[in-house]
C-alpha cells in the first residue's frame, strides 16, 4: 500500500468518524460524553491524510527529472544501493536491488474495518447480551429527593439503586414511570433492562429490574416498554454474578420506540 493509498484510507476513516460524530451513529459505539474527542480524532485523521499527500507531492517535485551536466539521467541507483550496503529500502518500495517491489495485497485488508464502519451500523446491545452478563448495579452514594410529578419519571438505574440498596425508603408509594427493553430468562420471567456504559459499547453491562403485577400477556425480547407502577419489595439474585435484582410492581405498560441513546450512563456520572 503506497502513500497515496494510505492517505486515501486515512481520509475516508476520518470522514467516517466525523460522520458518526455529527450524527447519532456514534452513540452505538461510545458514550455521549466522548463526542468532542471523537470529532477531534476525525479532524486529526483528515489532517494527517492531507499532510501525507502534501509531503508526497513536495518530495516528487524535489526529484531531478532531466539529465545532469554530464549527460547522466540522475544518480545511479546501483551505486546508491552499494553505498548503503544494499540494506536500506529505497523510496520505490524495493529491497536494495534498485528494482521496485509490489507491496503485499494483504495490507488492503485494513480497509475492511473502514467499510464496516461506513456501511454497517451495529444494533445496540440487547436482551441476548443482558441475560448472559451479570447485573452491574452498584450502591449509590446518596438518594436525592424524588422530583415532583405523578407519575414521577425515573431512570431504570436510579430506581434499581433506590429499590435494591435503599429498600425503597425514598420511593414510598409514589407512582413511577420507567423505560427499558424487555429481556426474558429461561423460566420466562420478564425483566426491564438498560445497558450501562463506562466508556464504549465494548464494556457495556446490564442493569436489570424484574417485572411483576399487570404485565402484558405477550412480551417480545428487545421490545422497548414504558412501565408505570410502584415500588416492590421483592428481589432476587442474578444467576450470572449473584448481584441484586429488585422488582417493580407494574400498573400499566405500553410499547415505545427505542430512545435516541439506548445506553444509560447515569450509574457512573
Amino acid at each position: 500500500m503506497n502513500r497515496q493509498a494510505q492517505a486515501a484510507v486515512l481520509f475516508l476513516l476520518g470522514a467516517a468518524v466525523l460522520h458518526a460524530g455529527t450524527t447519532d451513529l456514534y452513540l452505538r459505539y461510545v458514550k455521549a460524553g466522548l463526542r468532542p474527542l471523537l470529532l477531534a480524532a476525525g479532524v486529526v485523521l483528515i489532517a494527517t491524510a492531507l499532510a501525507t499527500v502534501w509531503y508526497e507531492i513536495r518530495e516528487r517535485r524535489t526529484v531531478p527529472a532531466g539529465p545532469d551536466a554530464d549527460g547522466n539521467e540522475g544518480k545511479d541507483e546501483h551505486d546508491e544501493n552499494e553505498g548503503n550496503n544494499g540494506n536500506d529500502w529505497n523510496d520505490k518500495g524495493g529491497h536494495g536491488d534498485g528494482h521496485p517491489h509490489r507491496d503485499p495485497g494483504v495490507s488492503w485488508l485494513l480497509v475492511l474495518p473502514l467499510l464496516a464502519l461506513i456501511l454497517v451500523a451495529p444494533p445496540a446491545l440487547g436482551s441476548y447480551s443482558a441475560m448472559r452478563t451479570g447485573t452491574a448495579l452498584q450502591a449509590p452514594f446518596g438518594y436525592p429527593a424524588l422530583p415532583k410529578g405523578d407519575p414521577v419519571r425515573l431512570g431504570l438505574v436510579d430506581y434499581a439503586g433506590r429499590a435494591a440498596y435503599g429498600r425503597g425508603r425514598t420511593l414510598g408509594d409514589r407512582r413511577i414511570r420507567i423505560t427499558g427493553f424487555v429481556a426474558l430468562d429461561r423460566a420466562g420471567t420478564p425483566y426491564l433492562v438498560r445497558m450501562a456504559l463506562n466508556c464504549c459499547a465494548a464494556d457495556a453491562q446490564p442493569v436489570k429490574i424484574g417485572l411483576t403485577g399487570s404485565i402484558p400477556p405477550v412480551l417480545q425480547p428487545d421490545t422497548w416498554l414504558e412501565v408505570t407502577g410502584t415500588y416492590s419489595g421483592r428481589r432476587t439474585k442474578d444467576p450470572v454474578n449473584g448481584g441484586v435484582i429488585p422488582f417493580f410492581e407494574v400498573g400499566s405498560a405500553r410499547p415505545v420506540p427505542a430512545p435516541r441513546d439506548p445506553y444509560d450512563e447515569s450509574w457512573n456520572n
